[in-house]
């Protein structure tokens, strides 16, 4: 277990997590079709040449779960109870098969939960970051975790 229990969390608390990750087209390709995702800017070069980004587009919904695992080993990784909600999602740029990510969470928010004394309340904002220094996705997550037993 590497993430941190609900006390050991102040808010302002930043981290740059280790993990990098360059997107394949397998990557892609898998999700995509997994989630019988038919857009052809995802999956069609010949069509995806054709559009304003000249080639084919990540699809947004990969980079978003590729963002929130990163960040989960120094986060919440075996002390979650639930993640409540995702808000404020944007991809403000595309990311393309070869870009490499990485992730930068803060905490934004902390609160003791009123109906389980054991657990607690962080809202993290997460950022993924190419490898141009761009912002490719960005969130708050809501995350109920455990207290520190006692």
């Amino acid at each position: 277990m590497t993430g941190r229990f609900f006390d050991d969390w102040s808010v302002g608390d930043r981290l740059d997590h280790p993990i990098r990750r360059t997107v394949t087209e397998t990557d892609n390709l898998l999700f995509t079709t997994m989630t019988h995702n038919p857009q052809p800017l995802h999956l069609d070069a010949e069509y995806a040449s054709r559009t304003e980004f000249g080639r084919i587009v990540v699809n947004g919904t990969f980079t978003f779960a590729l963002m929130i695992g990163i960040s989960v080993a120094e986060t919440t990784l075996g002390t979650l109870v639930a993640n409540l909600g995702y808000d404020k999602l944007v991809m403000p740029k595309p990311v393309f098969i070869g870009d490499t990510l990485r992730v930068e969470s803060e905490v934004l928010s902390l609160r003791p939960s009123k109906s389980r004394p054991d657990a607690g309340l962080a809202t993290f904002a997460h950022r993924a970051i190419n490898q141009r220094n761009d912002v490719v996705c960005a969130c708050e997550r809501t995350a109920l975790l455990q207290r520190r037993p006692a």
